[in-house]
Parts: structure tokens; C-alpha cells; sequence
């Protein structure tokens, strides 16, 4: 059911890949609620992803972007404000990949040239993004970004990797950013921390059918599905959450405040 809470908001989404993906649902339930959009992400995504097919059913432009490349994000943003006829509101970051990830490097035998790669695409990317909004003045005042994390940027998770470091990155700038465009302009930089979830990047994580039983079995509520983060991602658009910067705030069924549960301990004592 919709609400018209982003009635009159616009915004950009980054890194909807297919109809798993958390930034495809998140973008279908801005559009539900009254917003309009920009979707984007890499051309090398676009090529493999199934973005047209969104972008056809939320009315949105599709402009291609490299979030590490500076000129594509100028030209992002400049050509959403033509598109909007104004600033922007809100912004979703939904971008993560990990080469030693996908090339099966273990954690204490990175290939450097990868993990540098991967800090810049996972992380860096974001300050990108603000540094790109922050110059070029684009977010309205009150505007919200939100950008998405795990949990292991905590706590270890051996098979994360070097995406670790990247979320513990990610959730830095987010912070420090979170200062600056406070005082320039009443903009809220939040990370959300979601459950694993079934998605195209998360699935070529090793092991992570275990993290997800696990998970499953920890949290209290269960794990949250990506449809209910897109919902969360939607709140913390709308001008209910005015008040909120600066945070990780974690969507993970209350894993994150679970020491133990009896669903683990009856596991363990099979």
C-alpha cells in the first residue's frame, strides 16, 4: 500500500542490476510512493543487467554511469537536474564488488591491484557521489543518501574478504560526510545494514547459503527480505526521518543484538 510519501521528490538510484536486486525494488517502491527518478549504473552493468525493463515501468531516464569515474558523475548529475527541472532529494548507493571476492583470493593473500579496485569501487564511490553533489550544489535541502552495508564491516566474516574493509570505508565516509553536508545544507547521509540477502553480488559470496541459515536462525524476526529494505530505504527518504545522519542502522531482524538464540543452540546440540 502506498502512502505518497515521496510525493513531489526526485531522486537518483544507483546499482539496480535485475529484479533481486535491493536497488531495483527500492527504486519500484519510490515510484509507488510518488517519486521520480534517474536510474543508473556502470555501462558494463547495463549490458548485463535488465535495467530497461525497470526503467520502462517506473517512467525513468536510464544515464549511464562509472561511479568512479568523476566526468561520468558530473554528467550524472548535471543531466538529472535537466531532466528534473531542479535539485535532487535523494540518492541510493547501492554499488559493491570485490575482485579477490570473485577470484576466490583469501583474505590473507590479496592480490593488492584487486583490493584497490574494490575499496574504489565499494567505497570511495560513495565520496564520489557527495563530493560530485556537494560541488555542483544538487541535493535540495533536507535531501537524504543512503547507501548499503553488512554487518561485517563489525564483525568477521572470513569468506567477506576484503569487502569488509570496504563496508568499515563506506560507513566512515558516510559519517564524515554526514558532518559536512549537515552544516552546508541539512542533508542526512545514512548506511543501512541488511540481512544477507538472495541478490545477484551477495550470491557470489562463498558460503553464503550458510550465511543466510545462520542468519535466519539468529535474528529474532527473522532475516529482512529485499522488499522490506526497499520500505526502509523509502522512510529514510521521506521527511519523517528529518533528524537521522550519520548512522548505520541495521535491518537485520535484530541479528545484530543476538549473542545467541535456542534456534542455534538446538543446531549445535543435534
Amino acid at each position: 500500500m502506498a502512502h505518497n510519501l515521496l510525493q513531489g521528490k526526485k531522486g537518483i538510484i544507483f546499482g539496480a542490476l535485475d529484479a533481486n536486486s535491493i536497488a531495483w525494488k527500492t527504486a519500484e517502491r519510490c515510484v509507488q510512493e510518488g517519486a521520480q527518478i534517474v536510474l543508473t549504473n556502470a555501462p558494463i552493468a547495463l549490458r548485463m543487467g535488465e535495467i530497461n525493463k525497470l526503467a520502462e515501468s517506473c517512467k525513468a531516464p536510464v544515464i549511464p554511469a562509472d561511479a568512479t569515474s568523476m566526468d561520468d558523475l558530473n554528467n550524472l548529475f548535471t543531466k538529472s537536474m535537466e531532466h528534473f527541472g531542479g535539485k535532487i532529494d535523494f540518492i541510493l548507493h547501492s554499488i559493491g564488488m570485490s575482485v579477490n571476492v570473485r577470484k576466490g583470493k583469501p583474505y590473507t593473500d590479496l592480490d593488492y591491484d584487486f583490493y584497490h579496485k574494490g575499496l574504489d569501487i565499494s567505497a570511495m564511490s560513495l565520496h564520489r557521489v557527495l563530493q560530485t553533489a556537494y560541488k555542483l550544489d544538487a541535493l535540495n535541502e533536507w535531501g537524504s543518501v543512503v547507501a548499503l552495508t553488512y554487518i561485517a564491516a563489525q564483525r568477521v566474516f572470513p569468506d567477506y574478504s576484503d569487502m569488509a574493509d570496504a563496508k568499515s570505508m563506506l560507513e566512515s565516509i558516510t559519517r564524515s560526510f554526514g558532518y559536512h553536508y549537515g552544516v552546508k545544507n541539512k542533508v542526512r547521509i545514512n548506511t543501512i545494514s541488511q540481512s544477507p540477502t538472495r541478490t545477484t553480488a551477495g550470491s557470489g559470496v562463498k558460503g553464503f547459503d550458510g550465511f543466510i541459515s545462520y542468519a535466519e536462525k539468529m535474528s529474532p524476526l527473522g532475516n529482512a527480505s529485499a522488499d522490506q529494505c526497499a520500505d526502509y530505504t523509502v522512510s529514510l527518504f521521506s521527511d519523517y526521518t528529518k533528524m537521522v545522519t550519520m548512522q548505520n542502522l541495521f535491518h537485520d531482524g535484530g541479528f545484530s543484538f543476538t549473542g545467541i538464540s535456542q534456534a542455534v543452540v538446538d543446531q549445535m546440540e543435534k
